[in-house]
C-alpha cells in the first residue's frame, strides 16, 4: 500500500482533466436575464381602459417572463432588475421566488415601478398596450450599479433584450456593459430584439445603439418587424399586415443570412412567425438557421386566443431550454419552443405556466385539448 502511494501522482492535474471532459446536466446550468418587470394592470372580460372601473393585476416584463419559462423547465434562472422599496416591489418579488427564480441579486432603489396597461382585443380590434415607465427604478439604475464579474462568473448564458436598451442612456450602458463581460468570461449570450419603437426617447435611435450590443450575442431572436425597422433587412414580398394567416417560411432564409453576415459572431438566427387573422386567431410558427440549413417548425393555428402578451418571452425560454438540453438537434429545439409559445396563447398573464411534458405532448400531435385524469 505504501509503495502503491509512494507513486508521484498530480491529483491537481487529474482533478483538471476531470473537470474538462465533465458536462453539466440542464439543471446544473445557470442563465442570467436582465430587464425591466413592470406592474401589469389589464382591463377585464375585454372591456375597453375607459370602461374599466377595477383591473387585473399581474406582473410582466420580458426578460423575467424567459427566467419564469427557463425555472419552469427545471434550469437555475437568475433575474436581475432593480426595484423600489415599497409593498408592490415586494410583492412582484414574492410572486418571481414562487415559481423558484433567483431574485437574491435584485437591487432596491429608485422611486417607482414601472406600469403597463393592457387593454385586450377581440376579432378585428387590436390589443393595446400603454406604458407608464419614465423614471421608473430600472430606468435609472447606474452604469456600474450591477458587479457583473460577480453575476456571471458562474453563469452559462446570459440574456437580454432590445427593450432594455431602449429605456435610457444608463440602462444601455449597464446592458453594453454586461455582454462585453459575458465575451470574456465566456458566457452564451443570446438577444430578443424586440423592437419598441415608442420607447426610444433619449436622444439613440434603435438602429444607433442595437448593433453594437447584438455584435456581441451568439444567438439572436427576431421577428420581421424586428429585422426591417432595427437594420433594414426584410424578406422580399412579406407584409405582415396582410398574411391571411399564412406564411412561407423558407422566405426568410435571405433575412437570416443577412443578419449572421452583419452579425458573424452569431451562431443561430431565430425568427418568429406570427400570421394574424384577427385578433383572436393567429398563425404561429418559427425557423431556425444555423448557417447552413433552415429548420422550419410546424404552423399552428391558434384560435381562440387567451392571451398573446408574453408569447415571444415564452419561444424564447423554450428555445434557451432547447438549446441547452437537445444540443445538436436544432429541428427538436425550434418545434419546442414554437409548441410551449402556442401554449403560452391559452393562458392568462404574462408568465408561460405549462411544464416540459405538456410542451413535448403538443409537440407529439397531442392538441386535442382533452382533460387528462
Amino acid at each position: 500500500m505504501d509503495e502503491l502511494h509512494s507513486k508521484d501522482v498530480d491529483w491537481e492535474e487529474d482533478f483538471t482533466i476531470a473537470e474538462m471532459f465533465y458536462k453539466k446536466s440542464v439543471s446544473e446550468m445557470k442563465v442570467v436575464t436582465f430587464g425591466e418587470i413592470m406592474l401589469r394592470l389589464g382591463a377585464p372580460d375585454y372591456l375597453r381602459l375607459n370602461q374599466c372601473n377595477q383591473f387585473d393585476i399581474s406582473f410582466a416584463g420580458a426578460e423575467a417572463n424567459v427566467a419564469v419559462s427557463l425555472a419552469n423547465y427545471g434550469v437555475k434562472a437568475e433575474y436581475i432588475t432593480r426595484l423600489p422599496k415599497h409593498p408592490i416591489a415586494d410583492k412582484c418579488i414574492s410572486e418571481l421566488l414562487s415559481y423558484r427564480v433567483d431574485v437574491s441579486r435584485v437591487i432596491r432603489g429608485g422611486k417607482r415601478i414601472g406600469i403597463l396597461y393592457l387593454e385586450t382585443g377581440s376579432n378585428m380590434r387590436s390589443s393595446c398596450v400603454y406604458y407608464d415607465r419614465e423614471d421608473s427604478s430600472f430606468a435609472t439604475i447606474g452604469e456600474h450599479e450591477i458587479d457583473w464579474e460577480e453575476v456571471l462568473k458562474e453563469a452559462d448564458w446570459f440574456h437580454w433584450t432590445g427593450i432594455t436598451p431602449a429605456l435610457s442612456e444608463s440602462t444601455y450602458k449597464a446592458c453594453l456593459r454586461a455582454i462585453q463581460i459575458a465575451n470574456r468570461l465566456g458566457v452564451t449570450v443570446s438577444c430578443d430584439i424586440n423592437y419598441r419603437g415608442n420607447l426610444w426617447k433619449y436622444g439613440k435611435t434603435a438602429s444607433e445603439v442595437m448593433p453594437q450590443l447584438v455584435a456581441g450575442s451568439d444567438i439572436i431572436l427576431g421577428n420581421e418587424e424586428d429585422c426591417e425597422k432595427v437594420f433594414g433587412i426584410k424578406p422580399t414580398d412579406f407584409d405582415a399586415n396582410h398574411t391571411e394567416g399564412c406564411i412561407d417560411q423558407a422566405a426568410f432564409l435571405s433575412v437570416c443570412s443577412q443578419m449572421m453576415t452583419k452579425f458573424p459572431r452569431c451562431k443561430k438566427m431565430v425568427i418568429t412567425l406570427r400570421g394574424a387573422i384577427n385578433a383572436n386567431y393567429n398563425t404561429w410558427g418559427g425557423v431556425l438557421y444555423d448557417g447552413i440549413k433552415l429548420k422550419e417548425s410546424r404552423r399552428y393555428d391558434i384560435t381562440d386566443i387567451v392571451d398573446r402578451v408574453g408569447g415571444g418571452d415564452s419561444f424564447m425560454g423554450a428555445l434557451i431550454y432547447g438549446l441547452l438540453s437537445f444540443e445538436g438537434d436544432d429541428q427538436k429545439t425550434i418545434d419546442f419552443a414554437v409548441a410551449a409559445s402556442c401554449l403560452k396563447h391559452t393562458i392568462k398573464g404574462d408568465y408561460n405556466q405549462v411544464s416540459k411534458e405538456e410542451v413535448l405532448a403538443l409537440m407529439m400531435g397531442d392538441a386535442s385539448g382533452r382533460v387528462k385524469r
